[in-house]
């Protein structure tokens, strides 16, 4: 029997768990997105995740029918502000966030699976946001990374050292600020969530 594709072992390094700021360089990868403007945790949010694992895992079951079975990948997500620069966006109102919430896909998952899984979901009278699902290419090259153990609301001292790290090693943040979600907010206590923060780096312009 065919073994399951599972990407966290096959790219293990993307998702080193530093408990103190590191270096890392994750694989370029395609991942389903959808993105949105709200308050993390809001309707909206909430929403247009279930719509994103919907197409997930109708694409998953599709595949492993045919004899391409792999493992659904954790959720993660890309946040920002006015500007995509970094952390900027904690200081603007929450309402006001930008996010992408992602999910990585193998590369041989392609536009037709997708457009597919769409199809199979309206037919299903599942709701048609499903159709704001992409297919989005991800390479953010030299990152800073640290795993985040606690609320969401407390990342900011984590991503303080981030910075200061950053910073010593000559470089500053160029992209935007990823997280990891390695916990289930429904089942994990909040001071025992574990996400994995990821801060894209440059060298720093003089």
């Amino acid at each position: 029997m065919k073994a399951k594709l599972d990407l966290y072992k096959k790219f293990a390094s993307d998702y080193a768990t530093p408990r103190q700021p590191a270096l890392v360089k994750p694989h370029g990868a395609q991942y389903l997105s959808i993105e949105g403007r709200s308050e993390p945790g809001g309707t909206q949010f909430v929403h247009r995740l279930g719509c994103l694992y919907n197409v997930a895992f109708t694409i998953k079951m599709t595949n492993k029918f045919a004899g391409r079975d792999y493992a659904v990948c954790k959720l993660e997500g890309l946040w920002w502000g006015r500007k995509p620069d970094g952390i900027s966006f904690l200081n603007e109102p929450r309402s006001s966030w930008r996010w992408a919430l992602l999910i990585r896909t193998p590369d041989f998952i392609g536009k037709d699976d997708l457009a597919q899984a769409i199809e199979v979901l309206r037919k299903r009278e599942k709701p048609k946001e499903a159709a704001d699902v992409k297919l989005r290419p991800l390479d953010e090259g030299q990152s800073v990374q640290m795993l985040h153990i606690g609320p969401y609301d407390q990342e900011s001292k984590s991503l303080e050292l981030m910075e200061k790290f950053a910073d010593a090693q000559q470089l500053e943040p160029h992209g935007v600020h990823h997280e990891i979600y390695l916990s289930d907010p429904r089942r994990v206590a909040a001071e025992r969530l574990r996400t994995i923060l990821r801060m894209p780096v440059r060298r720093a312009r003089a």
